[in-house]
């Protein structure tokens, strides 16, 4: 047969979207086409895949190889659908059989030599996508993230040979089932704090009534230590609250580490971060640091030296708990329900008030300081 489908899964913002993969051999000059709206990263696979059939003692078929990725009106990106290229081509080519194809969905990225990398997104993918039916394939560093979803059924591959074993009958693939503790290694202790007592209540009320906090004081008064403690007063998270954080550090650029199951997200961005980089976007719209502070703390500091327009931007995720993305080709949502804590000096200078009249601002510059920050966003 000169026709193999396969089924993975491509990334839309936090949806894994079901990708067929069609690959077909036909007659005329060598080729190798990729259609179905591919992006650079995609179309890079072909050399990926030609050398990862060669370094495998597989025979690279030299006919017309046309491979769709359907539906064609949806971007495909990253180098996930490098697996699923290369068994089209070997089942094509009746290489490997191809009647177990339909069991599975694969993801994964080949190396030169034929051996997996790790793909971006495989929690979110599994997360979404786990009622399909079809177990998953994917590579073994990602395999962990990826098993934490409990009704999803996860494979681990170390190469494109072990896959190809595993398909053939030869040896069959390890499933993996991940069985984690909650974090061992919790926030810095509250009672680590010395003194503060009107701080430290503060903290507690906002921990217990999930309420935002600004908290206003000089330099070195231990602003920012109080606000890293914050996650340790905060309820431990259910599963499905695990799992929503997981997933949406997943899609981040440094992943999730199964060290960090169930442990509250706590982002702190620099003041410098730019409004994209704060709520999320880009030409593949990725999360921003209030989708992945979600079910956790977003803490702000120096927060007037934030631009104004970045500060903005905040108000409707804090009160819808949502923010969507939206771009010519595409519209995307992230959840952002998180726990904003900022803080800020008194004035520009610092030393408003301190005992020891340091501070030589006006009125007017104190109030120009202040103004910084909208009214509704204070509110």
């Amino acid at each position: 047969m000169s026709l193999a489908v396969l089924h993975s899964r491509a990334l839309v913002g936090a949806d894994a979207p079901p990708v067929t993969v069609e690959v077909h051999l036909g007659n005329g000059l060598p080729s190798f086409t990729i259609v179905g709206l591919p992006e650079t990263e995609v179309k890079e696979s072909r050399e990926r895949v030609r050398a990862a059939l060669s370094n495998c003692r597989f025979d690279f078929p030299a006919r017309r190889i046309t491979v769709n990725l359907a539906p064609a009106d949806l971007p495909k990106e990253s180098g996930r659908f490098d697996l699923p290229i290369a068994l089209g081509i070997l089942a094509a080519s009746n290489q490997i059989p191809s009647e177990r194809l339909k069991e599975y969905e694969f993801a994964g990225e080949l190396s030169l030599t034929g051996d997996l990398r790790p793909v971006r997104g495989a929690l979110a993918m599994t997360y979404r996508a786990k009622h399909s039916g079809r177990a998953f394939v994917l590579p073994a560093q990602s395999a962990p993230e990826a098993a934490l979803v409990a009704e999803a059924e996860v494979f681990k591959a170390e190469s494109l040979l072990a896959v190809c074993a595993h398909l053939t009958g030869k040896q069959a693939l390890e499933r993996h089932i991940e069985t984690l503790a909650p974090a061992q290694e919790g926030f810095p202790d509250i009672t680590d704090v010395k003194g503060q007592a009107y701080a430290k209540r503060a903290l507690e009320v906002a921990a217990a009534g999930g309420h935002s906090l600004l908290m206003i004081g000089p330099p070195g008064t231990g602003k920012s230590m109080l606000a890293a403690r914050l996650p340790g007063l905060l309820p431990r998270m259910n599963d499905v609250e695990a799992l929503e954080s997981a997933a949406m550090q997943s899609l981040g650029a440094k992943g999730f580490q199964p060290a960090n199951w169930m442990r509250r997200p706590y982002r702190a961005p620099h003041h410098t971060a730019s409004a994209v980089a704060l709520v999320g976007g880009g030409a593949d719209p990725r999360p921003g640091e209030i989708s992945l502070a979600h079910n956790g703390v977003l803490f702000l500091d120096e927060l007037p030296e934030f631009d104004r327009r970045v500060l903005e931007v905040l108000r409707e995720p804090l009160e819808s708990g949502r923010v969507g993305i939206s771009r010519a080709a595409r519209q995307v949502e992230f959840p952002a329900r998180f726990q904003l804590i900022a803080a800020m000096n008194p004035c520009m200078c610092g030393y408003l008030g301190h005992y020891s009249g340091r501070c030589h601002c006006t009125p007017d510059q104190v109030l120009r300081y202040r103004g910084k920050i909208s009214g509704p966003l204070l509110d």
